[in-house]
């Protein structure tokens, strides 16, 4: 039947078949221009992440803009006439940027110490460097000892501050996060009308266009700004750094590394076919299939709208590595026959070719397909899209090569095809020999990888820093490193904290040496549930959970209203701030100002307080679900009191989420492609002793990745969980194609040494080709500006490498070992 479908079809219309082939290329080749990349951060948070609902929430409750920051280290001092006269020029020129609200900097915060004052003198005449002539020894000491600037806005050397670009209001945005969450929880509960599916699809398309406006505008802020400071590293170092500019960056990364991959591989892969087989056709042909089906693939993704993440920025990599592995089966094949019956016909070559690979290269394919599958059991969306990415993409490659290459060449005359091959590896002699005498150690070293496997998966850890993805010669690592080292730390955490009753507590007016009884009245006047927020109960909370996160090693910058009361206790002369004074301040204090020290750490009309710190995310010793963990546990006692709730929120939260759901995710997508693997191999081979000998070859060698990561430190993270699925995935075509070719030599003569040889001289050669073509386009992987990638590429290197020794020498001595299929008496042909 198979081959009446090649004969009608293929063979007997390869113009016409190769034309419509070429039609749905192109179609799909319109869409590949509607190809996209997101590399927000939200990529990388979990589905359904309650703690993500609840940091969004938070988000809408203070004042909390989005903020890129500027790291200014000038070569004079931070307080020079002409250093304030240069920062002056550049916030000026950052402000002239559409999409920047404001820029906060030392020349336009309080000075609240600089002299000590009495609040009333404060609060109606606040100072700043820009607008008054303060004593700069007093100004210095205020930011190096204050606790609102000292290492946020300078560095405790004094020597770098920060400027940070306040962006404009963006309401539009929660008002669709809003309404297309609403519409997803109910199509997750399968409560959705019919009216509301509609909604829906409105919604996530009006929301894709907004997005994508906004990553445009967001892209030409960041621009714009970086040519602003590029006008001023002449007299000091400057970095941008902040979430958006990373976003950014990343998406340039990305870019980049797509076509730096397709381009690169490609190269290679003319090289590699070239030293191989010395013939045009095997390079003209197995390039011309690799194209076909990455355009329909890359047209299958802009048609679905699937978005190309920092996870999937290799699939034209893996599809080229893939498409490629299958045609050059076929191409050995094929000159295998060529050179067994030199005087066969064309159409008898192309359709043998054809049909006796198509079996293996089919299951091999489905088992591709499932490794790659797999990932979508992942809770990670970028893992979840690289699945189903590649699955598509693979099915593809097989359909287009079994389409193209017996259409193309049976439009050809006979390929003539040297007996031998023209590039030979002494690995298939190495191999034949290691199994034929050295079976014992070959098992031994097996059940060593075994156990190094077991003892480094023992040490695996999922701990990885945003600072770690990027190389250190990159602006990013750079910005990072000075934020996070110099300037308070990176990745924000805050503990928000909820009275859950009002506790009616007299102010108690305090007529003390800051003047305030000339407010009373006023103030008694306009009393109001605002003013009687600021109890003692309250700030004595705050002031105690403000002081335990300060000792924590880990932490940087914590700021909070504690941070008012801190500064208030040093102009009232060590005494504290009272509630009345507070309640004065938050009603007096100028919007400008109070947006700085107020608003970003209560909210009163929630009955809430948010305490803001940042993770020093260099730290070598940070373990992110232990710290956590452990101020979960010590807040309780730290708090004190019953009618008082906390949560921890923010990035550093759902970051740790996403990691600790890495181990389940590598269990989930691991044990799903062992199970699917062993029934298809059950399937295939119908024999419960081959599906076994066919898995054990396949997971020792993986195995070594575990140990390899476990013994060297390397992290688990969103780029290394999908190593295992992927490798076992392209890895077991070579078991596929070895016990197809064994079973066929073996019948021959039954006997197993012979037909070990055999295959290892014939299928052994086209896995050796294929393994090399895997592991050099793998090699491409680390010209990437992102670490996990590379660590990806060389690991991946690692395994398959691993695998082709496995299945050069594990698999066949298994296969000799075990007799799977009997021990009949050998023959003589």
């Amino acid at each position: 039947m198979t081959k009446k479908f090649f004969d009608l079809t293929v063979i007997k219309h390869p113009f016409k078949t190769v034309f419509i082939l070429l039609l749905g290329v192109i179609f799909l080749g319109y869409y590949s221009t509607k190809l996209e990349i997101d590399a927000s951060s939200e990529t990388l948070l979990l589905d359904d992440d309650k703690d993500l609902q609840f940091a969004r929430k938070v988000s809408k409750l203070y004042y909390n803009p989005d903020f890129l920051l500027v790291t200014y280290s000038p070569k004079k001092d931070l307080l020079h006439d002409e250093t304030l006269e240069e920062l002056k020029e550049l916030s000026e020129e950052l402000t002239q940027i559409e999409n920047i609200a404001s820029v906060t900097s030392i020349l336009n915060v309080p000075l609240l110490q600089s002299p000590v004052q009495k609040l009333t003198k404060l609060v109606d005449n606040i100072r700043t460097l820009e607008n008054s002539n303060p004593d700069k020894k007093l100004v210095k000491e205020e930011f190096l000892t204050s606790e609102i600037y000292k290492n946020a806005l300078v560095s405790s050397d004094f020597k770098t501050t920060a400027l940070v670009l306040n962006l404009k209001e963006n309401k539009e945005y929660f008002k669709f996060i809003d309404k297309r969450k609403k519409l997803l929880d109910k199509q997750r509960t399968n409560s959705l009308s019919e009216e509301e599916k509609q909604q829906l699809t409105k919604i996530q398309k009006e929301f894709k266009l907004f997005r994508d406006k906004q990553r445009e505008e967001n892209s030409q802020t960041i621009e714009e700004i970086r040519t602003v400071i590029a006008q001023y590293q002449n007299n000091a170092s400057l970095f941008l750094g902040g979430v958006n500019m990373i976003a950014d960056d990343i998406i340039t990364f990305v870019k980049n590394d797509l076509v730096i991959y397709g381009s690169t591989l490609v190269l290679l892969l003319i090289l590699i076919l070239w030293i191989i087989f010395r013939q045009m056709i095997w390079i003209t042909l197995p390039l011309l299939i690799c194209v076909l089906s990455v355009v329909s693939t890359t047209g299958a993704l802009g048609f679905f709208a699937w978005e190309v993440t920092v996870i999937s920025s290799n699939f034209i990599a893996l599809q080229l590595i893939i498409t490629i592995s299958i045609v050059l089966h076929l191409i050995v094949r094929y000159r295998e026959l060529s050179s067994i019956y030199p005087n066969s016909s064309q159409y008898k070559l192309v359709i043998n070719t054809i049909l006796s690979k198509l079996n293996p290269s089919f299951f091999a394919i489905i088992t591709t397909i499932a490794g790659f599958g797999s990932l979508v059991l992942s809770g990670i969306q970028p893992v979840k899209n690289l699945g189903w990415m590649m699955s598509t993409g693979i099915a593809i490659s097989l359909v287009i090569s079994f389409i193209v290459f017996p259409a193309i060449l049976i439009l050809l005359k006979r390929v003539q095809s040297p007996k031998e091959s023209n590039f030979k590896l002494k690995t298939i002699a190495l191999s034949k020999y290691l199994v034929e005498f050295h079976g014992k150690k070959i098992i031994f070293t097996s059940i060593v990888v075994v156990v190094f496997a077991l003892t480094g998966a023992s040490k695996l850890i999922v701990e990885n820093s945003f600072i770690n993805y990027f190389k250190e010669s990159t602006q990013i690592y750079k910005g990072m490193k000075v934020i996070d080292e110099s300037l308070g730390g990176t990745t924000p955490l805050d503990v928000v904290i909820t009275f859950k009753e009002e506790e009616k507590q007299e102010v108690k007016v305090s007529k003390d040496s800051f003047g305030f009884d000339s407010f009373e009245d006023e103030f008694a006047i306009d009393k109001s549930s605002e003013e009687y927020w600021f109890t003692r109960d309250k700030l004595n909370v705050i002031l105690r959970v403000h002081n335990y996160l300060e000792s924590i090693e880990e932490i940087g910058k914590v700021q909070s209203l504690a941070t008012l009361l801190k500064i208030g206790k040093t102009l009232n002369e060590g005494k504290e701030l009272d509630s009345f004074t507070l309640a004065l301040l938050y009603k007096k204090l100028p919007e400008e100002y109070k947006k700085i020290i107020l608003s970003p750490y209560i909210n009163i009309e929630n009955n809430q307080a948010r305490i803001t710190t940042r993770i020093i995310d260099s730290n070598p010793d940070l373990r992110r679900d232990e710290l956590l963990k452990r101020i979960n546990s010590e807040l309780p006692a730290v708090i004190n009191s019953s009618s008082v709730e906390f949560r921890l929120s923010n990035l550093m939260v759902l970051y740790n989420n996403m990691l600790q759901s890495l181990f389940d995710s590598q269990i989930k997508t691991l044990g799903f492609v062992v199970i699917i693997l062993f029934v298809m191999f059950l399937i295939l081979f119908k024999s419960f002793k081959i599906a076994t000998i066919a898995i054990l070859a396949n997971i020792v060698p993986i195995s070594i990745i575990f140990g390899i990561m476990g013994w060297l430190t390397i992290p688990l993270d969103i780029m290394t969980i999908t190593i295992a699925a992927i490798s076992i995935g392209i890895g077991v075509d070579d078991t596929i194609h070895y016990i197809h070719r064994f079973h066929e030599e073996y019948k021959k003569d039954h006997n197993y040494m012979e037909a070990m040889k055999r295959s290892h001289e014939s299928i052994g050669y086209a896995m050796t080709y294929t393994s090399l073509v895997v592991i050099v386009g793998f090699c491409i992987l680390v010209l990437s500006n992102l670490i996990p990638t590379i660590y990806f590429g060389l690991l991946t290197v690692i395994v398959m490498a691993t695998i082709l020794s496995s299945a050069l020498l594990l698999l066949p001595k298994l296969l000799i070992l075990l007799k799977p299929y009997g021990n009949k008496k050998a023959r003589s042909i």
